[in-house]
């Protein structure tokens, strides 16, 4: 019953975790970056880096959860 929970628990973790990743965006700007191509304000760039940050933290918590019901499944196991 319990490897049943902490299985569950695992894949929706894992799915939340694949969702947060895919909300992220890319670090480099690519080609249009190199030649001034940002023309974002500095508050929308403030709010999209709070947004960033908030989604870095989530993936961290989410991959270390993971990381715990993995070695958590192979202990009841």
């Amino acid at each position: 019953m319990l490897s049943t929970i902490v299985n569950i628990v695992l894949i929706l973790a894992s799915i939340a975790l694949i969702a947060v990743v895919l909300m992220q965006q890319t670090k480099s700007a690519g080609l249009g970056g190199a030649f001034g191509g940002d023309t974002a304000s500095f508050t929308a760039r403030g709010r999209a880096a709070s947004k960033e940050a908030k989604l870095q933290k989530i993936t961290v918590i989410l991959a270390a959860v993971i990381g715990v019901l993995a070695i958590a499944m192979m202990i009841i196991a």
